[in-house]
């Protein structure tokens, strides 16, 4: 009898430890701005106003041909990009929000000896995303996610002078659809998300011209520290098919890039910081870039 006692006490012990592990896990919700580009599966609280704006600055080194290969900027050229995002996020209900992302830009070039500077908006963006599943002990917690671009940026009629530096966007406009997942495994909160975008024919300088449907693919990983630190890991890839101008494809211009993005954070409940630098690794026809990216999260 004694013996049973005792299997009985250590029994309720382990299982009252199990609970008391399991609903730590359960109240586990670190607090950081998220990943720079990776979207986290998370959605605004009901009738909660999210702030977020974002400055990206980015360098243009060289670029990546169709070959993916590398070639350093010609001596004396410069390619400079400001960027400030401004994203907003409001919670419909527990499980539903919309949001939008409009973005100012500044763009500096020196090519030849010749400098330039253009500044105006680019392209924007509507969102809107609902909870398909929480996070469960096998499962991450999923988004759905479907977006518009709208072509607020400049697309055509450009500056001869200003030597392509006045162009910020594409003029047409783009649905798309995807999923974003979390997971929360103490101390690390885990993100991935998938998108499709697909553009449409739009008339640029009187040419009826459409870009390839494209995919962003984009993981990350915060570890969580002590006193509100926290350490980011981010890797970004993008691909999209050639161009069609006209009716015929254009060759050489597909794309593709991964991009590396580590960064730092410090958070409390009140505000979200993150300090991030993403370095593009590889590449087809793009731009090989190094960008600084601050931001931070105001909740109303």
């Amino acid at each position: 009898m004694r013996s049973n006692a005792i299997v009985l006490a250590v029994g309720m012990l382990l299982l009252s430890s199990c609970l008391a592990l399991a609903e730590e896990k359960d109240a586990w919700e670190p607090v950081s701005a998220g990943p720079a580009t990776t979207w986290t599966a998370s959605l605004a609280q009901k009738g909660k106003l999210a702030v977020q704006p974002f400055a990206y600055y980015n360098r243009t080194r060289g670029s990546f041909d169709a070959g993916g290969h590398y070639a350093a900027l010609p001596k004396g050229d410069k390619k400079t990009q400001f960027q400030q995002f401004i994203f907003t996020q409001y919670g419909i209900t527990d499980k539903w929000e919309v949001s939008a992302q409009t973005v100012m830009q500044e763009n500096y070039l020196t090519q030849s000896g010749v400098k330039v500077h253009s500044q105006g908006a680019g392209d924007s963006y509507l969102f809107t995303r609902y909870e398909l599943m929480e996070d469960q002990p096998w499962l991450p917690e999923a988004t759905g996610l479907l977006q518009l671009k709208v072509p607020t940026g400049r697309y055509q009629h450009e500056d001869p002078d200003k030597l392509g530096a006045d162009l910020m966007g594409t003029g047409s406009w783009d649905p798309g659809v995807g999923i974003n997942l979390s997971k929360a495994l103490k101390p690390f909160m885990l993100h991935g998300d998938v998108i499709a975008a697909f553009p449409q024919k739009a008339q640029v300088n009187g040419v009826k011209t459409r870009n390839a449907t494209s995919f962003n693919f984009d993981a990350a990983v915060e570890y969580f520290l002590p006193k509100g630190w926290s350490l980011l890991a981010e890797v970004n890839g993008f691909v999209q098919g050639e161009q069609a101008s006209g009716g015929e494809k254009v060759g050489d211009t597909d794309n593709t890039s991964l991009a590396l993005t580590p960064g730092i954070g410090w958070s409390n409940k009140r505000i979200q910081t993150l300090i991030a630098y993403s370095r593009t690794l590889i590449g087809t026809n793009t731009d090989a870039n190094d960008t600084v990216i601050a931001t931070f999260v105001w909740t109303f």
